[in-house]
């Protein structure tokens, strides 16, 4: 009978599967600990039902069980596609799901410019008072000396730009079916991931301010912060993408996996030329710049 049903139609109806309920229990448990372990951070307590959960295990086992139902979650969806259950529909559906994810993400970022411009654009408004005495009436706030934007970002610039253009390239080989392009253009994209990682680490270890000197370095680790966050998530992404292109998982008819990797990709690397033009060159114009 589901034989016959599945016949009929392009969509694959998928078998009971633990997955959603395990998901909503891990994230549950990570979101309790999550408190939990900022109370105990700060030396506080916390309980619940009279368990006393001020400690960081409660956050890490919530993480352990949504890190591994999205591992066993996204391994039954690719068993699903080798099976041949992702007809045109169903593919074209995937792609609808992650453009609509890459849409959240950008009104996710839309809110930290939405803090950084108005705190830049309105920094002497006279009804916020406390701001206009944390920044002076200007931006960038008084006092502040400012990364130079020609030097590391300029330079991560560069290497998400060209990491965009191994990830092109990678895609390219695998619509010839060029298994070693495919390969080495993943590599090097990944590699330029990482790198990314590194300068933005040192840069932030080398920062003449910090997250609570004031409102401009709080906008400036928000908004830069969860990008570099993204970049991680992105390399990670790629890196699973890689592994499972040396497997041999792809074809150029079938390969929705890596295609959304590289959405997110390129949606990491606009994002980061708003950040670079506004925050670190506009944002930062006429202030003084910390050398060393």
């Amino acid at each position: 009978m589901a034989d016959a049903h599945q016949k009929n139609h392009d969509y694959h109806i998928i078998d009971p599967s633990p997955w959603p309920l395990l998901a909503s229990i891990g994230a549950f448990v990570m979101a309790v600990g999550g408190v939990g372990f900022m109370r105990y951070a700060s030396g506080g307590s916390f309980k619940l039902f009279g368990a006393e959960l001020a400690n960081p295990w409660v956050f890490f086992i919530g993480l352990a069980l949504v890190l591994y139902t999205m591992f066993g979650w996204w391994s039954d969806t690719i068993k699903e596609a080798n099976e041949g259950h992702h007809t045109r529909v169903v593919s074209l559906h995937l792609r609808y799901g992650m453009i609509m994810f890459i849409a959240s993400e950008v009104m996710f970022f839309v809110a930290w410019f939405w803090a950084f411009f108005d705190a830049s654009l309105f920094a002497g408004e006279a009804i916020q008072a406390a701001r206009t005495t944390y920044t002076g009436g200007v931006w960038p706030p008084k006092g502040i000396e400012v990364l130079d934007p020609w030097h590391l970002p300029l330079y991560n610039t560069v290497i998400l730009l060209l990491s965009g253009t191994t990830v092109t390239w990678a895609h390219h080989a695998l619509l010839h079916n060029d298994r070693k392009g495919l390969v080495y253009g993943l590599t090097l994209t990944v590699l330029l991931g990482v790198l990314f990682s590194f300068v933005q680490g040192y840069e932030y270890a080398h920062a003449p301010f910090a997250f609570r000197d004031s409102i401009y370095g709080a906008t400036f680790f928000m908004a830069t912060g969860f990008h570099g966050f993204h970049v991680f998530v992105g390399t990670i992404f790629l890196l699973v993408c890689l592994l499972r292109a040396m497997r041999g998982d792809f074809t150029p008819k079938q390969h929705f996996g890596f295609e959304a990797a590289a959405w997110y990709w390129h949606f990491v690397d606009v994002v980061w030329l708003f950040l670079f033009f506004s925050i670190y060159i506009w944002g930062s114009w006429g202030a003084p710049v910390a050398h060393g």
